[in-house]
């Protein structure tokens, strides 16, 4: 079981992901479900959660050069919230 605070780990700020209105993209932890998320954005943000979609990233290794190095990209985890509508949220603002 996560706790809250490790829920979250960092806003995803990208054209697209801003583009979108009323919806807004962490990345979590890997072992995080669509509850804990709800529940620790209502927690940190204090807004109402509507609906939250998980997309698992899996973890890629790439080869640089004649087959010299190899590096491996982690396994990522990414939550996509939609709020209430007439609810905005700040990634500055910590409760």
């Amino acid at each position: 079981m996560i706790s809250t605070s490790n829920v979250l780990i960092a806003p995803v700020v990208t054209e697209k992901t801003v583009a979108q209105t009323g919806k807004y993209t962490f990345q979590v932890h890997t072992g995080a479900s669509k509850d804990s998320v709800a529940k620790a954005v209502k927690s940190f943000y204090g807004v109402d959660v509507t609906n939250v979609n998980i997309v698992r990233l899996p973890a890629k290794t790439r080869v640089v050069g004649r087959g010299r190095l190899i590096n491996k990209r982690p396994e990522l985890k990414k939550a996509i919230v939609t709020l209430k509508t007439g609810q905005t949220l700040n990634f500055n603002d910590f409760k």
